[in-house]
């Protein structure tokens, strides 16, 4: 069994920048050489997230007009009063989402469905520079 940490860099427009990032992951995959396993994708960062979906038009808008209605960006949030920051809203929906999403592999491709992509989500209220790190788990 073996264990690779790659790093992918990123730069975001923030307010729910949705990036598909699959062909950077397959490439990273391709690269390892492993066969068989898993990958683990992360984000560090509290304002970002992961997951996968069918990256197409019409999701694209779907996908942060859903957000908008359970965590409005102009709610009341604390963390605003706090830190006078305008992104409590981001930090909810990052932790909603969630910071990490994990992928099965065989014969040296992911196992995603045809019509799922995995993409990175920016809520913050600025652009970022987003650090992406995946750790592949497997046989070669």
């Amino acid at each position: 069994m073996k264990i690779i940490t790659q790093e992918l860099f990123f730069d975001t427009k923030g307010n729910d920048h949705i990036l598909d990032i699959t062909m950077d992951i397959s490439v990273l995959l391709r690269e390892t050489g492993l066969r068989e396993g898993s990958l683990l994708i992360f984000i560090p960062g509290a304002t970002a997230a992961v997951t996968t979906i069918e990256h197409e038009p019409g999701l694209l808008i779907d996908y942060p007009a859903f957000f908008e209605k359970i965590i409005p960006k102009e709610g009341k949030y604390y963390h605003d009063e706090t830190w006078h920051d305008g992104n409590g809203h981001a930090h909810i929906r990052a932790s909603l989402q969630g910071p990490s999403l994990t992928i099965p592999f065989s014969e040296g491709t992911m196992l995603l469905g045809t019509w799922q992509q995995i993409i990175l989500l920016d809520f913050d209220n600025r652009e970022r520079k987003r650090r992406v790190i995946v750790q592949f788990t497997g046989l070669k």
